[in-house]
């Protein structure tokens, strides 16, 4: 009765908790319609009281728990403000009334499950015998080698590429029953029921076939494993299990077959070596046969298990094995065939004929923390996947399935089916970490690769059927919208990846979508045509809601609209949108909630004729327009006096290409770049237009150069509003070494470039730190703000900085693999701390600028850090995701790929079947179309800016040669021979310094960047130069001279006579030998 009592209690406890947070809910709407007809009535809420998706979603988390899915959420909350008086039912918060099939479910197929079956591959070894099947296969991580060994005696190594690299054949009685690697001695241990095989397959020519055979042993060999000791130097030991319930240890050294080897003098196919001479040691921990042994090395312990239903598994030290204490036993009905360790849950898991998966705690032997039911035949291998926390157990009947340690569930069931019911069985079975691969033998070896790594690796990227036009972020909803040149408008989930609706000639059949904007608030977009025409949309719905049809007297093509921009209304309805048109004209569309079509009620004049006769400030003044509602620029027409005709050369193109705009206080500016390379700048407040800068000869028409030259592809302000002058600058990115969330793109096998790789501690300065800190409210509001910076992307691949008089701040060129690549697009968070561009040949830069913003902007604080290819086609559009620090790139290959901003992890694409991990992984993948790896550039500092020094190798020091020359070498009157130099005294001891003249030489870099990223970081040395080898001395060059003439002498008939002064002073230069060591230590310089 108690324990119904408390169950009930549990149940009422239960139900009181579910109606307190149906009351918090009902609270938590009734507030959000409030603030929704308050918004629609034109009353302004307190921006700490505004209920916005991101607190709803948390509220619904805080009432609900996690298990809310965040789609049902949004839609709750999007049909919450577009009708704040529909009533609405809690239940649709957790999407029970919802009409569409839940978009995870209706997404779910084979190419969303773990592994991909459809890409199976299958490599069949070749010279294996007649129905021969591979016992054994081990996987040798640190040399990315992979083991076979089949029942017949064939022993073959593959390399990384699954490639054939050595084998071999044993010719024994006896069938092979397992193998493994020995670490030490760098050889192949294979056991056979009576023997121990030992392969050297590194040997080469006949001895790449010899082996040693060990023999012979008490009872029959089952399994075998290798005990990997990091202390042990050229000395393996391998653990045995046989059919007696035996484990025994063997001790094998390098003497043991170096030896042997020596003293054969005829190298035979095997070499029999007697088991008694080996250190060995057994116990029996078994009532029936050995299945399976492993040395776990996390645990510094053995394990064993048998089918005997007592000892089923046995854990313990390697010491347990020369006593007879009591070891660690976990028992289980009928045994166990198989086990593993899973280093990050700490458990082991057994299976066995009950076809049940046991997970156990390697203290706890009395009663397992889990089972896994499901197999309906006898379980026969079990391994694990490490990095994803995944169990794969196979069953006799050739049955594979697909566990998750930490939930217990399952997540993907596979039969392989080849073969007949004579070749059913699948004796090995290994997972490849490396690749991400699950390798099985049997007749053939079969490799089912993880589906991420397919579908990231080898599956070519694609979104849309055609390239991509536009490229949209909802910050609100976090959520992507995409538009092809096809007119398919698409939105889709950051998080997850999947797409939640799509629009199909959203202007009319053959339609082409050219721009496309996002108003300010996340509910509304806009999208502009080729025709001229555009409308306006409900985010949320993709529902149409304004229109602005196109004129009865409109040309073809002649309203195309490049650009478009949401401004923000004054009033409440009311609908504003900037639109620069590829004739250049820029103009402002309006409409309220009442109009039935958007009008064009504003149009900027055309200045660049003005400009072109050398004006460089022309005036502007007011035209006021009677107006229903206000718009944010002033109705302005140029002054009289600067009115002139002047007409453009047709071959020169001089419209406006792109634009940006600046509204915060103090500033109302649109600065327009042009395709003839001209900046110019209108200023509402001052009433001007500035021309900012203008190419020479851009007003000259060159046949022989490109006319594209000069053109401005893309125009940014860069301006940090009082809340982010709060913040502490910055001075750097954080890169993907010095990030704790992310590695380099590859660690151990050199992937990764690096240029200027000098780092320093206490100087490392992260702007992702600054990015999500706080703002501080303690800090005095009275921060003057720093005027803004304008930044354009040129056709000759620069990144110019501009004030706003016109100055040039800083001409960048940035690093690539090749030098002067057009840019195509540019992006800056929030702050104006970073610098995303991206260029024709798909290439991502990414810059730091936080430091260079403040003056007096500084040149060397603009830091490129990172580049990497995204894509392999011109990238139309770079947006940079602060909050989760992701860039997403667009391309009119025709996909949309998502990326890690500061490492260039390739996180995946907008369209593929398997959902995002944005979690930074340790596995550094690649899209197919892709092989550049990201190159990190680290940044200089004052320790790397002094000047490198290197000095000159050691030369030879005659004094100090002539202290330690032995005596009987410097009597002797000939000069001495090579090995009698070297043998008769010591002459590396004779090398040291230089110690005249002793200049270094001089490195500094050449920060030519046009040359590239190789030939742009190499340093250049100057070389003194030196001493010409004619005037030094040779070694015993003045007793060859007198000997010479003394032979001379003789040959003439002249007989040389000395006194004895001078013979005792010509004794001392017959002591030194004719040695010319400079040829030596200095090339020979041509004359």
């Amino acid at each position: 009765m108690d324990t119904k009592e408390q169950k009930h209690l549990n149940t009422e406890l239960q139900i009181n908790n579910f109606r307190t947070a149906l009351k918090g809910f009902k609270n938590l709407v009734e507030q959000a319609a409030a603030q929704k007809r308050d918004e629609r009535g034109g009353l302004l809420t307190q921006k700490e009281d505004v209920i916005d998706y991101d607190k709803f979603y948390e509220v619904v988390q805080e009432l609900f728990g996690p298990e809310v899915k965040s789609q049902d959420v949004k839609s709750f909350y999007r049909k919450l403000c577009n009708n704040p008086d529909v009533p609405i039912d809690w239940c649709e918060i957790f999407g029970y009334f919802s009409s569409e099939e839940d978009s995870l479910a209706s997404q779910m197929d084979e190419e969303n499950l773990v592994f991909l079956i459809s890409r199976k591959q299958r490599v069949v070894i070749s010279g294996s015998r007649r129905r021969d099947v591979i016992k054994c296969i081990v996987k040798v991580p640190q040399l990315d080698l992979l083991i076979t060994a089949s029942q017949k005696g064939l022993i073959t190594v593959f390399n990384s590429q699954m490639r054939v690299q050595t084998s071999t054949s044993v010719t024994d009685t006896s069938w092979i029953t397992g193998c493994d690697y020995l670490s030490q001695l760098k050889r192949i241990v294979a056991t056979t029921e009576r023997t121990i095989i030992v392969w050297d397959y590194k040997a080469q020519g006949s001895g790449q076939e010899s082996y040693f055979v060990i023999k012979p042993m008490d009872h029959c060999l089952l399994c075998v494993c290798v005990v990997s000791l990091p202390n042990q130097l050229c000395r393996d030991d391998i653990l045995l299990g046989d059919d007696g319930g035996f484990v025994n240890k063997f001790t094998i050294n390098s003497d043991d077959f170096g030896l042997k080897q020596a003293k054969s003098k005829k190298k035979l196919q095997s070499q029999v070596l007697d088991s008694k001479n080996f250190k060995s040691v057994k116990r029996k921990l078994h009532n029936d046969w050995v299945m399976k042994i492993r040395y776990i090395t996390p645990l510094s312990c053995f394990g064993s298990c048998s089918l005997d239903s007592v000892h089923s598994l046995v854990l313990e030290s390697l010491k347990r094995l020369e006593d007879n204490l009591p070891v660690r036993e976990f028992s289980m009905p009928r045994g166990a065939n198989t086990f593993c360790y899973c280093t990050k849950a700490n458990v082991i898991v057994t299976g066995g004929d009950d076809k049940v998966l046991r997970l156990w705690h390697p203290n706890i032997s009395t009663k397992p923390v889990g089972k896994l039911l499901g197999h309906m035949f006898s379980i026969t291998e079990i391994v694990t996947n490490e990095k994803d926390q995944h169990i794969i157990s196979l069953s006799s009947a050739k049955v594979f399935r697909v566990w998750d340690v930490q939930t217990l569930s399952l997540l993907q069931v596979f039969h392989d089916s080849h073969g007949g019911p004579g070749d059913m069985q699948i004796y090995s079975m290994v997972y490849d970490s490396n690749h991400g691969m699950l390798i099985t033998g049997s007749s053939v070896m079969d490799m089912y690769p993880l589906t991420r790594m397919v579908q990231d690796t080898k599956q070519i990227p694609h979104t849309h059927e055609r390239e991509i036009n536009v490229m949209l972020y909802n910050r609100y909803f976090h959520q992507v919208l995409t538009v092809c040149s096809e007119s398919i408008i698409k939105v889709w989930e950051l998080e997850t990846g999947l797409q939640i609706y799509q629009i199909l000639d959203p202007h009319g059949f053959s339609v082409e979508l050219t721009s496309a904007a996002l108003d300010e608030t996340g509910f509304l977009f806009a999208t502009g045509a080729y025709n001229g025409t555009i409308k306006i949309w409900d985010f949320g719905s993709g529902q149409e809601m304004k229109v602005l049809p196109e004129g009865k007297d409109w040309k073809e093509e002649e309203h195309w609209l490049r650009h478009l921009v949401f401004l923000k209304a004054q009033e409440k309805h009311q609908y504003l949108i900037l639109t620069l048109e590829r004739n250049g004209k820029i103009k402002m569309v309006q409409g309220t909630e009442e109009d039935l079509y958007l009008v064009v009620t504003w149009e900027l004049p055309n200045v660049v004729p003005l400009l072109q006769d050398g004006n460089h400030t022309v005036h502007l003044k007011p035209c006021p327009k009677p107006r229903n509602m206000h718009i944010p620029f002033p109705d302005v027409q140029l002054v009289e006096k600067n009115v002139s005709q002047c007409v453009n050369s047709p071959d020169i193109s001089t419209e406006v290409n792109c634009i940006d705009l600046l509204q915060v206080e103090g500033y109302n500016l649109i600065a327009a770049g042009t395709l003839n390379g001209v900046i110019i700048l209108w200023d509402f407040i001052n009433l001007t237009v500035k021309e900012l800068y203008r190419p020479e000869d851009c007003f000259i028409v060159d046949p022989d150069l490109d006319p594209k030259r000069f053109r401005i592809n893309n125009i940014l302000f860069l301006f940090r509003n009082p809340e982010c002058a709060r913040r502490p600058s910055q001075d750097s990115v954080c890169s993907s070494s010095q990030c704790d969330s992310s590695k380099g793109p590859q660690s151990s096998k050199g992937s990764k470039q690096s240029i200027h790789d000098n780092e320093v501690k206490g100087e490392q300065h992260d702007v992702t730190a600054g990015l999500q800190q706080p703002v501080d409210k303690k800090h005095p509001a009275g921060i003057d703000t720093q005027p803004p910076v304008i930044v354009t992307a040129h056709e000759d691949g620069h990144l110019r900085f501009w004030k706003l008089e016109g100055k040039l701040l800083k001409n960048m060129l940035p690093f690539t693999k090749h030098s002067a690549i057009s840019l195509t697009s540019l992006c800056t968070d929030l702050c104006s701390r970073i610098l995303l561009t991206g260029n024709v040949e798909g290439h991502v830069i990414l810059c730091s600028i936080s430091s260079f913003l403040d003056p007096p902007h500084e040149e060397k604080k603009l830091k490129q850090l990172l580049v990497w290819r995204a894509h392999s086609l011109e990238i139309v559009q770079v947006i940079y995701i602060e909050d989760k620090q992701l860039v997403l790139t667009a391309s009119i290959d025709g996909s949309i790929r998502l990326w890690h901003a500061f490492s260039g992890h390739y996180c995946g694409y907008f369209g593929q079947r398997r959902m995002f991990e944005l979690s930074q992984s340790s596995d550094f993948i690649l899209p197919c179309d892709v092989n550049e790896y990201p190159v990190e550039i680290k940044e200089e500092n004052k320790f790397t800016e002094k000047k490198q020094k290197y000095e000159y190798p050691l030369v030879f020091d005659r004094q100090k040669w002539k202290k330690m020359s032995s005596m009987s070498l410097l009597f002797k009157r000939t000069p001495p021979k090579a090995f009698e130099v070297d043998h008769d005294f010591k002459f590396f001891k004779s090398l040291s310094s230089p110690k005249i003249r002793r200049r270094a030489l001089e490195g500094f870099l050449t920060e030519n960047r046009e040359a590239g990223v190789v030939f742009g970081s190499l340093p250049i040395y100057r070389v003194p130069s030196p001493t010409s080898l004619r005037f030094l001395p040779l070694i015993g060059s003045e007793a060859q001279r007198e000997s010479a003439n003394s032979i001379a002498g003789k040959k003439k008939g002249g007989h040389v006579q000395h006194d004895k002064v001078s013979r005792r002073k010509s004794l001392k230069r017959h002591l030194v030998p004719q040695i010319n060591l400079a040829s030596s230590f200095f090339p020979s310089i041509p004359k």
